[in-house]
C-alpha cells in the first residue's frame, strides 16, 4: 500500500520539479534589466503589461511596479506601444486604472492599447497574438512571473524578450512562488494543448491606431 501510494506521488512531484526547473531554466537568457535592454537598441511591436490586481481606482504595489517600468522602457523608446492586459469584469476595469496611471506619468493615451479580456496570462499572451498581431513583445512582470509568460509567447509565436519589475519587496511572495509553480505546470501544458481563449473578436493590429472598445460586464 506504502509503495502504491509513494510511487505514483514520486513521480508527480518529480514531474512539477522538472517542468519548473526547464521553464527557469530556459528563460534565464531571456531576461534583461532596462540598462541591457536600452544598450542592445532592441525594438518591439509592444511592450506588454500584464495585470496584478487594483485597489479601487489605483493599481496595486505588484502592477504599479509593472507599470512604472513599462513606462520607464516606453520613454526609452524601446517601443512606441504599450498594450495592458488584465481583467474587465462586472465592475472591475483592471485595464482602464491601468491606462490611467500610464496617461498621469506622461505616456500620451493614442500609444496605450487595452486588451479588456486579459483573465489570465495564457489569455493575455494568446489574445496578444491573435487579436493584436504581436510578432515582437517586451514583456513586464515581476521575475517569478516572467519565465512562464515568456514560455507562453513562444508558443504563441511571439518574439519576447522579459523585463523584471522587482522594484521593492512584496508581502506574501512564498505565497506567489508556490502558487506559480503549479502555474507552470498548467501552462507548460497549455502551452502544447493551445485551448482557446476565453474571448475571441475582431482583429485590433497593434500597429494601427485604434484600442478595442471595452467589453460590457459579464454576468
Amino acid at each position: 500500500l506504502r509503495r502504491l501510494i509513494l510511487v505514483p506521488l514520486s513521480i508527480f512531484l518529480a514531474g512539477i520539479i522538472g517542468v519548473n526547473v526547464f521553464i527557469l531554466a530556459w528563460a534565464e537568457p531571456k531576461l534583461q534589466t532596462a540598462v541591457e535592454l536600452r544598450n542592445s537598441h532592441a525594438r518591439f511591436d509592444c511592450i506588454l503589461v500584464l495585470g496584478a490586481g487594483i485597489w479601487g481606482d489605483q493599481p496595486t504595489p505588484l502592477l504599479q511596479d509593472r507599470l512604472d517600468q513599462a513606462i520607464t522602457l516606453y520613454k526609452a523608446e524601446l517601443s512606441s506601444r504599450l498594450l495592458m492586459s488584465g481583467d474587465h469584469s462586472d465592475n472591475h476595469n483592471e485595464v482602464q486604472v491601468m491606462k490611467n496611471y500610464a496617461i498621469s506619468q506622461g505616456v500620451p493615451a493614442e500609444a496605450i492599447f487595452m486588451d479588456h479580456s486579459g483573465f489570465s496570462t495564457y489569455e493575455s499572451i494568446m489574445r496578444a497574438k491573435e487579436i493584436f498581431r504581436v510578432e515582437s513583445a517586451l514583456i513586464v512582470s515581476q521575475g517569478y512571473h516572467l519565465p512562464r509568460a515568456l514560455f507562453l509567447a513562444q508558443a504563441a509565436g511571439i518574439t519576447a524578450l522579459g523585463s523584471p519589475s522587482d522594484l521593492r519587496s512584496y508581502r506574501d511572495m512564498v505565497t506567489y512562488q508556490l502558487r506559480e509553480a503549479g502555474a507552470r505546470v498548467k501552462d507548460f501544458a497549455f502551452a502544447y494543448l493551445k485551448p482557446p481563449a476565453y474571448e475571441t473578436g475582431p482583429t485590433v493590429p497593434i500597429s494601427g491606431t485604434d484600442s478595442p472598445p471595452a467589453l460590457p460586464a459579464q454576468d
